[in-house]
């Protein structure tokens, strides 16, 4: 059996214009996503055809999914979801394309593979991306590439995936470039993630942005990606609570301005007597909290608004 594990992620700065090369400050989260292969003994359930059985898993253990595909060319049968499949089924297909000695020949040992979530789907902390890292892994191939020519997207939730810690990430040409850096604020026991439970598509947020970008709204582009670099490097030294809050609200006005949206502050949290900031796209998933008062009273008012997932930072960032 091979082990493959992928770490999930989150957006503190840049978000949208990270798409553009503005410089961006990426987390990996202590929660991810585990792939597990192995080889079991052909079976002639499909009239002898050599396929992989993929089993997906939550993260209580109990599957959500399973398919068998077809090795020859990925064609799929008794999915439990063709939707899914369709998505994996592309994956898998784009991966031999990358290396065709992907799960390639005849072998009367077939492969098996059990990918297990550590976190509720739902969450948005990288499913996908998670996804995308893992099979690269098992086919040998170039995560960034498999993640350009299936998902898209700007590719630092695929840089955090092999993380071991806070990264800052940009792209320079259209390729990704990042290093590790040191996040690891003072003040880091006053930051929390509230998860506001709706799953929100990245695609999708990333599509509203472009239409508002190429539709001519934004002329000054570039000076707005360079704005966004200074606030990331910024964020990155930023040595008081106070400060931290400060360039929270420059940036969440300057995305707000740029995509037409509210604040998350506005619509949930206008009584709130810290910070709140949205995390990758806006609209779901989580959003980043301070707050100088305890922990307990802290967790409380969002519990009483409605919000149970509440995690304080040293909970969830690698």
């Amino acid at each position: 059996m091979t082990h493959f594990h992928a770490h999930g992620k989150l957006l503190l700065t840049a978000e949208y214009f990270v798409l553009d090369g503005a410089l961006a400050l990426a987390l990996p989260v202590r929660l991810g996503q585990a792939l597990d292969c192995g080889l079991r003994i052909a079976d002639y359930g499909l009239g002898g055809q050599e396929t992989l059985h993929w089993r997906s898993l939550d993260e209580k253990g109990e599957c959500w999914f399973e398919a068998k595909f077809a090795l020859e060319n990925f064609n799929f049968s008794e999915a439990t979801d063709p939707a899914i499949a369709e998505r994996l089924q592309k994956i898998l297909q784009e991966a031999r394309k990358l290396n065709p000695a992907f799960l390639h020949g005849p072998n009367c040992q077939l492969p098996t593979a059990n990918c297990q979530l550590e976190f509720p789907r739902l969450w948005g902390l990288g499913t996908s991306s998670t996804l995308i890292y893992l099979v690269a892994k098992w086919a040998e191939i170039d995560p960034f590439e498999l993640s350009t020519r299936t998902f898209g997207g700007s590719g630092y939730d695929i840089a955090c995936a092999g993380a071991d810690g806070p990264i800052l990430y940009r792209l320079e040409s259209g390729k990704p470039q990042f290093e590790r850096c040191d996040f690891n604020p003072p003040f880091r026991n006053s930051l929390y993630f509230i998860y506001l439970g709706k799953k929100q598509d990245s695609r999708e947020g990333i599509k509203n942005y472009r239409q508002t970008v190429d539709g001519g709204r934004w002329t000054v582009l570039p000076e707005l990606v360079a704005k966004v670099t200074v606030l990331t490097r910024r964020f990155l030294a930023a040595q008081t609570l106070s400060e931290f809050e400060g360039l929270i609200r420059e940036q969440e006005a300057l995305v707000a301005e740029t995509i037409g949206l509210p604040r998350a502050k506005s619509l949930f949290f206008n009584d709130f007597w810290g910070e709140v900031k949205s995390l990758g796209a806006w609209g779901g998933d989580f959003v980043l909290a301070t707050s100088d008062r305890p922990a307990e009273e802290t967790r409380r008012y969002f519990n009483e608004k409605g919000f149970e997932v509440f995690l304080p930072y040293n909970d969830l960032i690698l």
